[in-house]
Formats: structure tokens, sequence, C-alpha cells
């Protein structure tokens, strides 16, 4: 294994080496290319022993960058069809390039142009090189990517790097949180257990300060600062981000939403790439985890888009759809 840290490496830089490695190749990546020589991924790769929990770090970012909208796809190996260990991965450069009828000024050429070179000048197209020099190591046939293919990937929510120190530390953490159709904050002293990263968005596993009731709060609902206390509590002794992340992937498996979308629209390309969509008929069966989340995403595509069930998220579309009309007269 190498010695370097993969830790120090952002989850977005990760999934931007992941992007530019799959758009470098015409025949797709395997698993073990693509974990043994992508940045983010190279760095704990063990050519001889166990790599379950990289490959399931790999399974959650191919569902992220799907969600960014990223078209990428899944090639059986034509000599041995079914065998999933020989499944290849890559991204069509013609899906993801810009359609033909958008074009851009002089002036906005030029922008483009210049934000190209500070992505070429930057870190991250150095490790993108190392990343295809090993690729070709490995005779792997790679073009060098159009570097203004860069995808818009999240970055960390603000609690994050607060939270990460408290949970080096073993540390009680308080910080306001607002759920959805709440008026106002609530304040939170909770012992935090585990950072996942799930579906895209950032969740915080933590046991609530007096109950010992262990709550999953998504970074992106904590208002303001996240205070560090001076109070500690003992190391768990199994793996806390495991656990996390198996309650999630339960939640998110035991809720069903199903829709109905209009042929050929954005709604119906991004939905039906979202993992674990199901198309019967003229519906689509979506898995979520969060109601409010699902409806914000489903409202960003209007008339694409008509709620069948569950009723709850019918009306939270159509409460959001209502609001939006009454802003803008």
């Amino acid at each position: 294994m190498s010695l370097e840290n993969s830790a120090k490496v952002p989850v977005e830089e990760r999934l931007f080496s992941l992007v530019l490695a799959l758009l470098a190749t015409e025949n797709g990546l395997t698993k073990t290319e693509i974990l043994s020589t992508v940045q983010g991924y190279r760095q704990d790769f063990a050519q001889t022993g166990d790599n379950a929990n990289l490959e399931r770090k790999f399974e959650r970012d191919k569902d992220d960058i799907r969600e960014l909208g990223v078209p990428l796809e899944t090639v059986q190996s034509p000599g041995d069809p079914g065998n999933n260990q020989n499944l290849r991965y890559r991204i069509p450069r013609g899906a993801y390039e810009l359609p033909t009828d958008i074009a851009f000024s002089a002036e906005e050429t030029t922008l483009l142009n210049l934000a190209a070179m500070v992505w070429r000048e930057g870190s991250l197209s150095a490790e993108s090189r190392r990343a295809l020099l090993k690729l070709r190591s490995l005779g792997v046939t790679a073009d060098e990517p159009v570097l203004g293919y860069a995808p818009r990937v999240r970055v960390r929510d603000a609690a994050f790097e607060t939270l990460n120190a408290a949970l080096g530390r073993n540390a009680y953490v308080r910080f306001a949180y607002l759920k959805p159709g709440e008026g106002e904050a609530r304040v939170r002293t909770v012992a935090p257990l585990a950072l996942v990263q799930h579906q895209g968005r950032w969740h915080l596993s933590a046991e609530e300060d007096g109950t010992g009731i262990r709550k999953t709060f998504l970074l992106r609902r904590i208002v303001g600062r996240v205070t560090i206390t001076g109070k500690t509590f003992p190391a768990p002794d199994d793996d806390q981000s495991a656990r996390a992340l198996r309650e999630l992937e339960e939640v998110w498996n035991a809720h069903t939403a199903v829709v109905e979308v209009e042929p050929g629209s954005d709604a119906s390309t991004r939905l039906q790439k979202r993992r674990g969509t199901v198309a019967v008929a003229s519906e689509l069966h979506l898995h979520f985890s969060d109601i409010n989340i699902l409806a914000d995403e489903l409202a960003g595509f209007g008339p694409e888009v008509l709620v069948t069930s569950p009723p709850e998220l019918r009306a939270a579309v159509r409460d959001r759809l209502t609001r939006t009309a009454a802003d803008h007269g």
C-alpha cells in the first residue's frame, strides 16, 4: 500500500480525477484499473489484499457523478458477458459534450480559455497526468482529456472541517439545526461518531448528549458555526462510518416515489440515471431518503415531472411550485 494518505485528497478532487480518467479512454476502465491509478483511490489500493472499503467508496462516487448529470456508462466484456468483475466504465465524450446549438461569444471563449489555463497549471492536472501515465503503462490507450470537461462538483459544507476536527478529538459539538417545516433552528449538543457522504450529501452520525439517542444530521441544515465543547467521550470500538452508511442505505431503500416524466425531457434523462431507478411504462420508481430534498429536486424540473405517490411528496412539490409562482407574480 502507498504511504500517501488518501484522507488528504478532497472528495471533489477525487471525483474530478475520476471523470478525467473515464473521459480519457475509449474502451473504458475496469474497477481494478480505476482503483489502482486514479487520484484518491490509488493511495489506499492494495495489490494483494482486501480493497472492499475502496470498492464501496467507488460505488458511492459513481452515484455522485451520475447525480451531477455525468453520463457514466457500464460496458460488459465481449469475451466474458455477465461477469461483473470484468465490467468496464467510461464516459462517452459525445454524450458529455455541449449540445451543438450552444455557442459562445469571443469574450466568453476568452474567459473559458483563461479558466482552462488555471486548471492546467494547478496541482489537479499534475495528478491527472500521473494517472494517465499509469493507465498507459497498463496498456490502456488514453488521449489527453480537454480541461473544459471539469464537472460541477459540490464542495464540502461549511460545518465539515469543524466536525471532522471534533471527530479526531472525540469531543462533543454544539450547533443550531433547522429541520424542514420548523420556523426556528434548535441548538443540538451531540457526540460526533462519523461523517459520511451518501447520495452526494454529507451527513453527521451522532449521539445526543443526555439521552444517548443516535441521530443523523444533514450538514446543509446546520445553521451558523459549529462549536467544539470541552467535553469528550470514549472512542467507539466498531466502524461507525460503515454503520452510518448502512443505516442511510436502509432508509433510502425503504422509501420509493412514483413519478411521471415527459419523454425526452431533461427530467427523464436525469432521473433515469439515478441509482435504483425502475421504469414501469410511463412511470419512474425512485428511491429516496429525505422527502424534502427530493421535493426540491423534482420541483426544479417544473412541468416535466408529475408526482403520483407518496401523497406527502406530491404535496411538498405542489407547495414549492405554488410558492415559486407566487414569488414571480
